[in-house]
Parts: C-alpha cells; structure tokens; sequence
C-alpha cells in the first residue's frame, strides 16, 4: 500500500479512543500507519464512561468488542431523580437492534489498553509513544510530518524524567516523516487543527463542575446502594452518579457561585461532597478536577491530505456520553474511505463525505447534550419543582413518555438526506442512508452468530431470499470481485431450501436465517420484501436496494459515485 516516496500510508497523531478505534480500521485492512502520540503512556484517568450498541458494534468490527465487554457494565439503568432520591424517570431500552446492548458503562484505562494492546496483531502499524507532531506540510502526494520526542504531563521538561519503556528518550531529535494522509486525532487543543488555521464554532460553557473519580478499597463493597447511572435533578448541587466496573466510581458535582476551583479540589471539599453518597474511608480518591466544558464544532474538518478526528473535530458536553463515541464514529466512516482511496478503489473525493456525512450527527449529539445540561442544572428551587412535575407528567404519557424512557429521543445513526455517499432515501422510513439492524442469525454450519460477523467489513450485496450473484450482469459481478465485494443471502427462519447430494456450499456466499425475524421487520419498515437486496457499505450503512434486473443499476451507482472504472 504503501508509496514509492512516502514512509506510510496515514499518519495519526492522538493514540486515544478516536486514533485508537482508526488504527484498528486501518491496520486490519493492510494500509501501513503510523501513531505518534505525545504522551509516553496513557494518561491514566478516566474520561468517557459510556459506550452504546452502535459504538460496540464498531468495536465488533475491529474484533475487539468482546474483549471490551469483559470490563464493561452493560444493560445498566439510567434514572432521573430528584435532589430527595425520589425516583422521576428510570430509562431503559432491552432492545438490541445492532446486536449489542444499548447502555455501557466501562473505565477508560481499560478500554484504551486493551484496544492499545490490540493493535499488535497489525504488522502495518506502528505505535510511537512520546511524539509530538511539530509540523507537516502537505503536497499533491503526501504529507511531511515534523515530529519530536515529548516528555508529555508525565516528566515536565524534556529529559526530567526516565521515560517508560516504549516511548522515545526526550533528548532524541525531531524527525521527518511522510505518509500520503494525516490525520489529526490529537484532541480539543489539537496542534494539526491550529496549524491548518481551522477555527471552531459553538459555545464554552462557563459553569465549572467538580468531578471526583474513586475506588473501592480492596475487599470493600461501598457502592451496592448505588446500582445505577443516574442524574440528580438537585437545584442546591446538581449531581451526576455514575457507575463503573470493577469497584470504580464516578461522582460530578456542578459549583455554586462563588466556589472557587481551588476551593473544590481541596481535599476536605471533597470529602464533604462524597460523604454525601459513600462511606469515604472505604475509597481511594483518585482524581478530583474542576473543569468546563464546550460544544464546538470545526469549520472544516479536511484540507487537502490533512483531516480532523474526534476532538480535534468537535467537542460535546459529557451530559449524554457521546464525546469518545462521536470520536469512535468519525474513526469508523473515515477508516474505511481512507482505505478504498489508498488502493484505488475510489477517488479522493470519497473523503469529503467523511465531514457531509459526521456532522449533522455530531451536531445533533452536541444539542441533546446541551439540553441535558440544561435541564440537570436547574438551580432555581420554583423551577425546578416545575421541571420535576412536567417531567414526570411527560414521562407517564403512553406514546411520548415510552419514547422517553427508551431513550428514542437521541440522535439515531440515520445520513442525513443530500448528504451521505447512497442513493436517496425517498420515504421517510426509506432504507437508504440507514444503519443496517444486526440481529443473531443461524448460519450454514447451523450456529448462531451476529450478523456481521460473518459477512466481513466490506461492501457486501445481501439478498433477501435471493443469491445477489444470479441478479447481476457477469461484467458487473466481475467488477463487484474486483472490489473484493462479499455476497449474502438472508433466509427467513426455517426456509433455507434444501438441495440434492451433488450440491455444494459456495464458497463466496454466506448464508443466514433470521431466527428472531428482526432482519425482516427492518426490511419491511422500509417497504422492502422477499427478493430485495440490500447494498451495504464496509459500515453497514445502506448504500442502495435493488430488485431483479434493477439490482445491477444500483450497484453502477455505486462505481459511479466510488468515481471507479466502469465494467466492460
């Protein structure tokens, strides 16, 4: 992959989630990367608490979704409740529909090392820790990155400290390297934004919190009166609670006026706020930090053979934990453009559907979570008491309030219309343009398995009922081979047809049931039945559905939009 006057393929600056989930994406698809991150190890704190089914999805893609569940907490509630602990709303949803459970909640260090320990398995990929990206410059094909070691926050001044085994010494000096793309994945202060001049639109939010990480001391079980998630609707100090495995534990405080950050982050400050909740003798206090936070989006999140990931991109306020996810989102849709762009199999354009398609999500998240603050943070006591009473009448409603308590009101994984690389979604439940649902589904060899799993992270044409391969001219398949595409059919339960003792299981065709008829539902909200077949792209977004002879006009508008060479 690599090309003749370049080092790699992509360099990414940022080793954390965002840089992390790219690395795997990448690497898994043979494109040669380079991560230089600036710290010489991970910052050891954690940051993001919550992961949903459609991030836990992308983990499976990248292999490392069950790795990550054995540190996670999942199908946790999610309760609002007044400052007395009265109970005014428990959120909850069991369904399942991208085949992993909808609530999460993990401890960072723990995501990031095992998704840091996993990049191993990549021979393309190397991993510098204690790099710092000085300065790139970019041309018609590549770009040269300037970097030198770093001390990071761990050591203070370069050579103060013995870095830890994997980072570079601090005394090395700056190297030059060239990739055909760069990344920057490098945070809210990210250096490559600031050097490519991008600003950021959106508002920073003056109202400090204090949020105070513990941890049950060994043999200790202090927090089993706190089983769940929950947001404390206290207008004397709105509170978040938040549960993490493995006797960790997260509590945000929201400051008065006139509280000071040095007056929060006492020590004694602190004790008095968890008293409140915990016996505090049981716990390590590991981290108390006054912060604020912002919703910011940048103006342009590619020039040129540069792009922007994660936070360097956009920043969302913690109140619905999707700040790492956006990050894990942006790494998942740009991976596999990168990808098809480094072998050829599209053009380079491909990329600017990176940003068209990422930010209305984005900025629909940032929304939800500014409202959340809003209404967390009510500290006027009448007001308050007015939000409680139409909360609770809302939340009883039958319609609204399920919406509610399912959590239906957040941003769903839907393109937006005009926006995103597929054919046009004409219905308003249309297909196009939509994360495909992953139900379990029985395979050949009679196991259960999701779906994915065995369909692969490709384009993939998936038939409903019908072999995808007879519908397509030959020039056509052939040109879907070139593309390296994976072929499916879809059977409802019980209706795989049987064949005689001279048939065989072709080899490039997988085939399911849909146990649970999941897979069919979908199909039919769309409007779509037996012997439709679906177009999914390498992140099981909806490209097109075609049927019959009609199957191979939508895979021409595919290549046309991939910009690819047209079959003979």
């Amino acid at each position: 992959m690599t090309d003749l006057h370049c080092d790699y393929d992509v360099i990414i600056a940022g080793l954390g989630p965002t840089g992390l989930v790219l690395a795997h994406t990448l690497g898994m698809q043979g494109i040669s990367v380079l991560v230089l991150e600036r710290e010489p190890r991970f910052y050891g704190n954690a940051r993001a608490v919550f992961t949903d089914g459609e991030c836990m999805r992308i983990f499976q893609s990248i292999g490392m979704a069950d790795r990550l569940l054995a540190d996670m907490i999942e199908d946790v509630p999610i309760q609002v409740m007044r400052a007395d602990r009265q109970v005014l709303a428990t959120m909850l949803n069991p369904e399942r529909p991208y085949g992993w459970s909808q609530s999460n909640f993990f401890y960072q260090p723990f995501l990031e090392t095992a998704l840091a320990e996993g990049l191993s398995r990549y021979p393309s990929v190397q991993v510098r820790r204690g790099r710092e990206v000085l300065r790139f410059a970019q041309d018609g094909e590549g770009v040269w990155v300037e970097h030198q070691a770093s001390a990071g926050s761990w050591g203070g001044a370069a050579g103060a400290a013995t870095p830890p085994e994997g980072a570079d010494a601090p005394a090395s000096p700056p190297e030059r390297t060239r990739a055909r793309y760069l990344v920057g994945a490098d945070g809210g202060r990210s250096v490559v934004r600031t050097q490519l001049g991008i600003g950021m639109q959106g508002t920073a939010f003056p109202s400090p919190w204090l949020v105070v990480d513990i941890k049950a001391k060994a043999g200790l079980q202090g927090l089993r009166h706190l089983p769940y998630f929950s947001f404390v609707c206290d207008p004397d100090c709105p509170t978040v609670n938040c549960v993490q495995p493995q006797g960790h534990h997260r509590f945000e405080f929201m400051l008065a006026p006139g509280q000071t950050k040095a007056q929060m982050e006492d020590p004694a400050t602190v004790r008095g706020y968890l008293a409140r909740w915990v016996n505090v003798d049981d716990f390590d206090v590991l981290r108390q930090l006054v912060y604020t936070f912002n919703a910011l989006v940048a103006d342009r999140w590619r020039q040129g053979r540069v792009l922007l990931a994660g936070d360097a991109a956009h920043m969302t306020p913690q109140f619905v934990g999707q700040g790492m996810n956006a990050g894990v989102r942006d790494a998942h849709n740009l991976g596999w453009k990168l990808a098809a762009v480094l072998r050829g199999q599209s053009g380079p354009a491909l990329l600017d559907s990176y940003e068209t398609e990422r930010r209305p999500h984005v900025t629909a998240m940032i929304r939800e979570a500014v409202r959340m603050k809003d209404f967390v943070s009510v500290s006027s006591p009448a007001k308050a008491r007015v939000r409680d009473a139409l909360f609770k009448l809302l939340t009883t409603a039958p319609w609204l309030g399920r919406q509610i308590r399912q959590g239906r009101y957040m941003p769903q994984p839907l393109l937006e219309r005009g926006q995103y690389l597929g054919l046009p979604r004409r219905r308003r439940r249309g297909l196009e343009g939509r994360l495909s649902v992953q139900p379990r589904a029985r395979g050949a060899n009679g196991c259960l398995q999701r779906m994915d799993d065995p369909l692969g992270y490709r384009f993939t044409l998936l038939g409903a009922g019908v072999d995808p391969r007879t519908l397509l001219p030959a020039a056509t398949r052939q040109w879907c081979a070139d593309m390296g595409m994976g072929f499916g059919v879809v059977y409802r339960w019980g209706a795989r047809p049987h064949g005689g003792i001279e048939a065989r299981w072709p080899a490039d065709l997988v085939e399911l049931e849909d146990v649970s008829g999941a897979w069919y539902a979908a199909l039919a909200q769309g409007g779509h039945g037996e012997g439709a077949v679906l177009v999914l792209r390498p992140d099981k977004f909806i490209f097109g559905v075609g049927r019959g002879s009609q199957l191979g006009a939508v895979v021409d508008a595919l290549r046309q939009q991939l910009r690819t060479t047209p079959p003979a």
